[in-house]
């Protein structure tokens, strides 16, 4: 989880900037969205609300968590400063129908065009639970229900477990069962220049850009680097991309997260008390 907040942190100042327009070195600040340096975005907020939800109901308690959510979008609650000044369409779209009364699992945008990476930069935690693949479809569904967010979803909480397990990267990669014929460039992703890697909002390229990431760098601040400095959607590709990275480098030493980045993170003991909560459980 580290791994994710700190990704997302490091990509805020640099999100919707051009490719090669600019170079990422330390946690900074005050870029595209104004804000201090250590603070994260969307992608943390509803995946740490997740966790939440995890430790203080019955796991998979959908309304919980679609209250949850609501609660972020319109007071900032899991935000660093109390206020939500980042969230996609999708997002924002299921989280209104789900105040006006629709039954959670029912809000998420089922079209083509629903599908941003607004499931996939929040899914993370289920891949720490005991649950079933229907789990992690309804998890996406919450905000982005359509078969190619689900089947991403899917493929990433695989790989995460892969790493989890001890996999080396290629064989966590290899293992993977592509079930949708967008996301069939996965297994071969590694071979890929980095001109075909697109790094925008649609799933499908933020989790080619995170996998491609991981696959041609071999530490945690290298990938990360490598994931911001493709632009446009910084934060999330970060995110996703230091998930893995966190999973498979872990915290500290030479490959690991830098303490340092975890340490400059906006309510750092917050989020510290919350995981360490999630690890008794």
């Amino acid at each position: 989880m580290y791994g994710l907040i700190v990704g997302d942190a490091l990509g805020v100042p640099y999100e919707f900037k051009e490719r090669d327009s600019f170079k990422m070195e330390s946690m900074a600040g005050f870029g595209t969205h104004n804000q201090p340096p250590g603070t994260w975005s969307d992608d943390s907020s509803m995946a740490l609300a997740t966790i939440d939800s995890f430790l203080n109901t019955e796991i998979f308690d959908y309304d919980d968590l679609m209250t949850r959510f609501s609660g972020w979008m319109h007071n900032g609650d899991y935000s660093p400063y109390g206020k939500c000044f980042d969230i996609g369409h999708t997002t924002l779209n299921a989280i209104v129908r789900f105040d006006e009364g629709r039954k959670p699992i029912s809000c998420g945008g089922k079209g083509f065009k629903d599908n941003g990476n607004g499931s996939l930069m929040r899914i993370l935690p289920i891949a720490f639970v005991e649950h079933k693949i229907d789990d992690i479809l309804n998890l996406s569904s919450l905000t982005h229900s359509h078969e190619i967010s689900l089947m991403s979803c899917r493929l990433y909480v695989q790989l995460a477990e892969n790493l989890m397990n001890g996999m080396s990267k290629e064989d966590a990669v290899k293992k993977l069962t592509c079930c949708v014929d967008e996301c069939e460039n996965i297994p071969v992703i590694k071979e890929f220049e980095r001109k075909r890697i697109s790094s925008s909002g649609y799933v499908v390229d933020t989790f080619e850009a995170a996998v491609w990431c991981l696959m041609n760098t071999e530490s945690y601040k290298d990938c990360i680097v490598a994931a911001i400095e493709l632009g446009n959607d910084t934060d999330t590709v970060a995110a996703v991309a230091g998930g893995l990275a966190g999973i498979y480098y872990g915290i500290g030493g030479e490959k690991g997260i830098p303490e340092e980045w975890i340490d400059s993170l906006a309510k750092k003991d917050w989020i510290e008390e919350m995981l360490e909560k999630a690890i008794l459980q």
